[in-house]
């Protein structure tokens, strides 16, 4: 399908993940105190599971032509799930228990280099000059905000534990996207959205109650029902996991992945408005700084000639 013009109502579109993404950080922090951030994970891929079901059900049902076309592709979905559903997003919810919302979103935002890196590794994948002088704008954004903006703090620098949680997350990140990439899907499974994400999200449950389980067997469980915390599943699971993942299909669709990437960028400037609103963490010049080294890296190493 060839990209069409960005129109308006295309952009309206695309502007939906980044701010799901965004609320689903300050979400995840204000929830620090309410669930242990691995059950959180859990919880959520369980209650939008429940709501996915009723337009994904076929994937499950007995006699389905679907069935029999994700059992012999379970690996490959095993391996989905526990990336993008399982790991990315426990280490993002333990990221935000020692870090903040915007240094989160923004060391996040450099997946694209990442990418890039991995691709070349892994999946032969060349690169190009400008992607090279993009990564180098990128990292140093990164730098800077895990120095939180004292290139002096470098030499002598001492790793926040949510640094290195989203850093993880983002390799997570960067390893799924590839995979999604690769046309090894049956089109039966990978034509329909939200049987896509079902047959990722059975796996991922597995492993994302595996490690919750971990984490209750460690003394680190936290379970605190009332209003507060069935609010925040709420918008969890149906937000970030759903809604923004339809839209960001539907946008890819229209105008292609180059694109629809550079709206997820906003992810950490919604989450800098957000974060100052809701939580009172004013966002510092450094910020703004790394915003535009990552934006203007991505820019450099996908902009054609």
């Amino acid at each position: 399908m060839n990209a069409q013009r960005l129109t308006p109502g295309t952009a309206a579109l695309l502007l939906v993940p980044p701010l799901m993404w965004a609320g689903n950080a300050v979400v995840g922090r204000l929830a620090t105190g309410l669930i242990s951030p691995i059950t959180l994970n859990f919880m959520r891929w369980v209650v939008a599971f429940c709501i996915l079901l009723p337009v994904a059900w076929r994937l499950l049902a007995p006699g389905s032509a679907l069935r029999p076309l994700f059992l012999a592709n379970w690996r490959r979905y095993a391996l989905l799930g526990l990336l993008g559903v399982g790991l990315y997003n426990c280490f993002q919810y333990l990221a935000l228990k020692t870090s903040t919302p915007l240094n989160v979103t923004l060391v996040a935002s450099s997946a694209p280099v990442f990418m890039m890196a991995m691709g070349r590794l892994f999946f032969g994948q060349a690169i190009t000059g400008r992607q090279v002088a993009g990564a180098v704008l990128s990292i140093a954004g990164v730098l800077l905000v895990l120095c939180r903006g004292e290139w002096a703090v470098l030499a002598h620098m001492q790793w926040f534990v949510g640094d290195i949680y989203i850093l993880v997350a983002t390799l997570a990140w960067s390893w799924y996207s590839w995979l999604l990439m690769q046309p090894r899907d049956p089109p039966a499974i990978r034509s329909d959205w939200a049987v896509f994400l079902m047959a990722q999200m059975l796996f991922g449950l597995l492993w994302s109650g595996l490690l919750s389980a971990g984490e209750w067997s460690l003394g680190a469980g936290n379970f605190q029902w009332g209003w507060p915390l069935a609010l925040t599943l709420a918008y969890v699971s149906v937000g970030p996991a759903i809604i923004a993942y339809r839209c960001y299909g539907l946008g890819v669709q229209r105008v292609g992945p180059t694109v629809a990437a550079f709206f997820t960028n906003l992810t950490p400037l919604i989450a800098a408005v957000l974060s100052a609103a809701f939580l009172g963490e004013l966002p510092k010049a450094y910020h703004a700084l790394a915003f535009a080294l990552i934006v203007g890296g991505i820019w450099v190493s996908s902009r054609r000639v």
